[in-house]
């Protein structure tokens, strides 16, 4: 039985708000590391941020949409409900939205590119058709087992350095490597979404990594993923000279643990406890992060 919700709360549930603090952590380091070059503008880093939380929605709108049209959401699904599927949205309004969050995006973006010149234009065009093309398509990132890497370049390396660039027009050897933790922890939240839809994507041809290797791989892969996000501190002090402080993250250990246990342990709609903790993860680990790049 579908659950009646009103339109306004389905549109919320449609942007996925769970997911805009972890969409804000490549925002928050790239400005870190601009405070420590004492090169850091509030306003460029207030419209990196808007942009981010835009192309994150419609992405997410992407998703929804095109995982409909394609069939992908059935009535079995154990993720979080899907708008489309339930019938709250129509496919129609949800391309109007789509195209309207991207175009926000887009517009917004030109003061980025104003400050950044051609190379921001490039990267913000590739963000936004990668957005879309992540479910749209002939070839759909998602379903050709390319999604984690479009995550974590996107949303990883290309937030980061990419804010970096607009507030201190320098591309930097550092800002890649603090990048790291931020594109790991984003796209292991994809890793349990995939890890906990393994059977309904292969049922709908949808090759994500955990489609293709089984639990066993993505159970590795998530670990690699929390491992070398708290291995990149270290090679901040010891290769760049930062100071104690950027080992605050590590207080993050005992949850990372927990995590680990529970995709081992955890099975069907249970993981969306784990997707949930997972967000909340790359959220505050990213924060404690960018305060200790910052001191």
């Amino acid at each position: 039985m579908t659950q009646e919700i009103s339109k306004t709360r389905a549109w919320i549930l449609a942007a996925r708000p769970k997911t805009l603090p972890a969409a804000s952590v490549a925002v928050f380091v790239g400005s870190a590391l601009a405070i420590r070059t004492h090169k850091f503008s509030f306003v460029a880093s207030l419209f990196c941020l808007l942009c981010s939380f835009l192309i994150q929605i419609g992405t997410n709108f992407a998703n929804d949409l095109f995982d409909h049209l394609k069939g992908s959401d059935t009535p079995d699904r154990v993720g979080p409900m899907r708008l489309l599927s339930s019938g709250h949205i129509a496919p129609r309004e949800m391309k109007v939205a789509l195209w309207v969050t991207f175009g926000l995006a887009f517009l917004l973006g030109m003061y980025l590119v104003y400050i950044g010149g051609m190379p921001i234009l490039i990267v913000g065009v590739l963000s936004i058709i990668s957005g879309i093309v992540y479910t749209a398509g002939p070839y759909p990132l998602a379903y050709n087992g390319l999604g984690d890497l479009f995550s974590f370049v996107f949303f990883g390396v290309v937030g980061t350095v990419g804010t970096y660039y607009v507030n201190t027009l320098e591309i930097s050897r550092l800002a890649f490597v603090a990048s790291v933790p931020v594109g790991s922890l984003i796209t292991a939240i994809l890793v349990v979404n995939n890890y906990r839809d393994i059977a309904q994507d292969r049922a709908a041809n949808k090759n994500t990594l955990a489609v293709t290797f089984g639990k066993k791989f993505s159970r590795i892969e998530y670990r690699t993923f929390i491992f070398v996000s708290f291995l990149t501190p270290l090679a901040l002090y010891h290769f760049f000279d930062f100071s104690y402080w950027v080992f605050l993250p590590v207080i993050t250990v005992p949850l990372a643990v927990k995590m680990i246990r529970l995709l081992s342990t955890l099975e069907g709609q249970a993981l969306n406890k784990l997707l949930a903790i997972t967000a909340a993860f790359s959220a505050i680990f990213g924060l404690l992060f960018a305060i200790g790049i910052a001191l």
